[in-house]
């Protein structure tokens, strides 16, 4: 039986910004990598894309409640993923994050957002009590989401563990988290952030110190928060235009495609290029929000709330650690910057959306 009557009871909204945001990220990937090893990201990036939109029209039409009716399953093959990758994993700048798999390369990591997005939905819609999400159920489910944390950090990889968070946060503030817990919660994170620092990588302290002082040691720790300023103040009002990047082009900034994409993008095409992709950017995450108001129930309105803060953490971190506003935490940019897995699992994520708005239309 179909889940919606027509082809129009799609998102089309939510479908035509993604493809708007992929198409930038395409051109960007193309200018940025121009005659460099990296030359032929664009048209992997059009592989991913293509991929990517069959993965978000299956994942529209499961009915997400059998996903969240076998989530402990999908949770403990989360769990035993992130172990063999630990265990079997591909071994990348001192990072064990992939995994390789019948000829292809994924970062685990990645795909376990969505594991948790149902975990917290389905945990979430269970509480018998409404509005009042108690110690017992923050403990518990701060577990359940601290765990992959943990092991996703042993990696290590401390910025997608850290986009784990806005999906637990944003979904117990909908449950109705009480003003007194959110209060101590505050304060045990102030007292925990000196204790946490000294538990970091010798890597991972460095980004920190080259974010609070970039200046004290340019041509090292300080390199990429400058060299990405530089880019970002280079575009003006305008832009370079696309190819014309001194930054990007001389090589100043690292890896340009991927997370520092909206520095070689700020670049080429100046403030009223960022101001569009933003504007884009702030129209999907309303579309999804606007999903959720619609959802026929809890499940579904935690599950769009979860991927809208998802998408609202990446991009405010990774907008913020060009500009030198955050650290430099490895989160990409979604549907822009250039990654298999990333971009699967963002089309995944918008998938489980538009299933959750198609629910509607059930007979």
């Amino acid at each position: 039986m179909p889940v919606y009557r027509s082809i129009r009871d799609l998102d089309w909204t939510l479908l035509i910004v993604t493809l708007a945001l992929c198409g930038l990220g395409i051109l960007q990937i193309y200018s940025a990598t121009l005659s460099t090893k990296w030359q032929d990201a664009w048209w992997k990036q059009i592989v991913l894309v293509v991929s990517g939109l069959a993965m978000m029209w299956m994942a529209s039409n499961i009915d997400y409640h059998m996903l969240l009716g076998r989530v402990t399953y999908l949770y403990l093959a989360s769990l035993a993923l992130l172990i063999t990758t630990a265990v079997a994993g591909n071994k990348v700048f001192g990072s064990t994050r992939w995994i390789r798999v019948a000829g292809f390369t994924f970062q685990t990591s990645e795909f376990v957002k969505i594991v948790l997005i149902l975990l917290v939905a389905r945990y979430l819609a269970d509480l018998k009590t409404a509005g009042s999400v108690g110690w017992k159920d923050l403990a518990k489910l701060g577990g359940l989401v601290g765990l992959p944390m943990l092991l996703v950090m042993k990696q290590p990889d401390l910025g997608t563990s850290l986009t784990y968070i806005p999906i637990f946060v944003a979904s117990v503030f909908m449950a109705g988290l009480r003003w007194k817990y959110i209060a101590v919660i505050a304060a045990v994170l102030l007292v925990s952030l000196p204790i946490g620092y000294h538990f970091l990588k010798p890597y991972q302290k460095d980004r920190l110190v080259g974010f609070v002082y970039p200046d004290r040691d340019p041509k090292g720790t300080g390199f990429q928060v400058i060299q990405s300023r530089i880019a970002v103040g280079n575009g003006g009002m305008w832009g370079r235009g696309t190819k014309e990047s001194s930054q990007t082009h001389l090589g100043f900034l690292p890896v340009p495609h991927t997370d520092f994409i909206f520095s070689s993008f700020a670049e080429e095409h100046g403030f009223v290029g960022v101001v569009i992709a933003l504007v884009l950017y702030f129209l999907l995450i309303m579309q999804v929000v606007q999903n959720a108001q619609t959802a026929t129930d809890k499940a579904g309105l935690y599950i769009c709330m979860g991927v809208a803060a998802l998408l609202l953490f990446h991009v405010l971190v990774n907008v913020g650690m060009v500009v030198g506003k955050m650290p430099i935490a490895g989160i990409p940019l979604p549907l822009m910057s250039s990654g298999g897995s990333s971009t699967w699992s963002i089309f995944l994520m918008l998938g489980l959306v538009n299933g959750v708005r198609l629910r509607r239309f059930v007979n």
